[in-house]
């Protein structure tokens, strides 16, 4: 799949290192896909969609702190959407996230609301700074946020606010975010894994299912191509919270 041309038409902050860049393409994706961003002259990365025209960045590397050096008007190369997304299932859904990953999971609560499910929010922050999409959250109905440093909500990872809820209750979960975060979550809660819908990251190249760079051991799911979204009980006996591969293929630590 070549490229295709996109202007961004609008950014906006919505938390230190954390910015929205509104697309003139709407792309019609599922949440929980994924776009290739081609910044010019510097890489091609992986985007989750916050909406079907947006995307919602944090700067993490120099890909991404040359995108943030952007402006309306500025030019990028798109390739999506890719892989494949969340399936709204049951009547009844917990979105539980951590970071800039409960970008995609606001995208999906949308979605979910506008098909009559009732939706419950469990959101992870560092901090009270780091809190993005809270008032869309709250559209979607009950919310839970807990912050790292203790600084609003429960203090805690995303795991501290499990607490407040039986996941008996829910027909479907659905989880993104930071990897170590969501292992925290999905081996504690092992009971459920079959029902939870995990939406992962891992190092892409090719985007195609052909590199292997992004596989999972032991299956060797291809995230890129199976995921990004899998359920969460093929994921606990894989490398998912262990370790991960970069550029060269060289095992390292997970991050988050």
């Amino acid at each position: 799949m070549r490229p295709i041309n996109s202007i961004i038409r609008e950014v906006r902050s919505e938390a230190r290192l954390i910015r929205t860049f509104c697309l003139d393409r709407d792309l019609s994706p599922t949440p929980g896909q994924y776009l290739m961003l081609w910044i010019r002259g510097v890489d091609e990365i992986p985007m989750s969609f916050s909406g079907p025209d947006t995307i919602t960045v944090q700067s993490v590397g120099q890909a991404t702190e040359a995108l943030f050096e952007m402006k309306a008007g500025s030019s990028v190369g798109l390739r999506g959407p890719l892989g494949n997304g969340f399936a709204l299932r049951g009547e009844r859904i917990l979105l539980i996230g951590g970071g800039v990953g409960s970008a995609p999971l606001a995208f999906l609560g949308e979605r979910a609301l506008a098909a009559g499910l009732s939706v419950t929010s469990l959101l992870g922050f560092r901090s009270k700074d780091d809190i993005i999409f809270q008032d869309r959250f709250q559209a979607l109905g009950d919310i839970i946020i807990t912050t790292d440093d203790g600084s609003y909500g429960i203090a805690g990872r995303a795991s501290a606010g499990l607490k407040e809820l039986s996941l008996f209750d829910y027909d479907q979960i659905y989880i993104c975010g930071p990897e170590m975060m969501m292992w925290d979550v999905i081996s504690r809660t092992r009971e459920h894994a079959a029902k939870t819908q995990a939406c992962i990251n891992r190092y892409f190249k090719c985007a195609a299912g052909i590199c292997g760079s992004c596989c999972l051991d032991r299956e060797g799911i291809r995230v890129c191509l199976e995921g990004p979204v899998i359920t969460a009980d093929r994921l606990l006996e894989s490398e998912f919270g262990r370790y991960r591969r970069g550029p060269s293929g060289e095992k390292g630590t997970c991050r988050g």
